[in-house]
């Protein structure tokens, strides 16, 4: 446990280090020992190309079990920090969650508002009050998990808000209220939106982006420019590399 908390103290300085913090998107050992060679200080974990990694579906077609599996392997393979999407929480306990997710070498989670299995957005106090519940697990701990509470109000999928940006700020406000580190609000539409968000929030927001092609919020540039002090890569690393797999080998059919 000494490790693991030293690593999660680790991972919250480096989101205040006042530059921007960018966590490679891993789903297997090969991945995160490649991110690692490469440089980066920690790297996150995807459900998205975790499930892919395994033959299995994201949007919680995984068990906790599934995904602990995942994470333990990468964490088992690298020395920095490593924070990992459990999605919605897979319906399990905050203090349950937190101690299998500390116990898989995982430092730090997102946790999002979708709750896949009920086809729903969790209530704003509802999803405050759960990540509220695995700040107190995590401090009972001793161990500063680094929760990065997510929000798709902007996906418009399950629910469609007639205002997105009011709705992700009220979600996420709740959320830092509750004892979140980080936001995450997915699908940033543009930069006018991002500068919103990032005035809106007391703390670092996380934005995906593609490792070419950057965000629809801006180029890696314009997202350090901007201060967005947390980016990962979700499923699109893995997308990129499944392009440069198919240039690769296309030429040997």
């Amino acid at each position: 446990m000494i490790d693991t908390t030293a690593k999660a103290s680790e991972l919250l300085r480096l989101h205040h280090a006042g530059t921007t913090l960018v966590l490679p998107t891993v789903w297997d050992a090969w991945s995160a020992r490649t991110v690692v060679d490469a440089g980066f200080p920690a790297l996150s974990i995807g459900s998205h190309p975790l499930a892919d990694s395994r033959g299995q579906q994201d949007n919680e077609g995984m068990t906790l079990g599934d995904a602990l599996d995942g994470i333990r392997r990468v964490t088992a393979a690298v020395d920095v920090p490593v924070t990992a999407d459990v999605e919605s929480g897979y319906d399990t306990p905050a203090a349950e969650l937190v101690e299998r997710v500390l116990d898989a070498g995982s430092v730090g989670i997102n946790i999002e508002d979708t709750v896949h299995s009920e086809g729903r957005l969790r209530e704003v106090q509802e999803q405050a009050d759960y990540v509220g519940a695995l700040r107190s697990a995590a401090d009972q701990a001793g161990v500063e998990l680094l929760i990065n509470a997510r929000t798709d109000a902007f996906m418009g999928e399950v629910v469609t808000f007639e205002d997105p940006l009011a709705e992700a700020v009220r979600r996420l406000q709740a959320c830092e209220v509750a004892g979140a580190r980080c936001v995450y609000p997915v699908r940033v539409p543009d930069a006018e939106t991002l500068r919103t968000l990032l005035a809106e929030m007391s703390g670092p927001v996380n934005i995906t982006a593609h490792p070419v092609h950057g965000a629809p919020s801006g180029s890696f540039e314009e997202l350090k420019a901007a201060g967005v002090q947390r980016i990962t890569f979700g499923p699109l690393l893995m997308a990129a590399l499944t392009d440069k797999v198919i240039e690769l080998v296309t030429p040997w059919r």
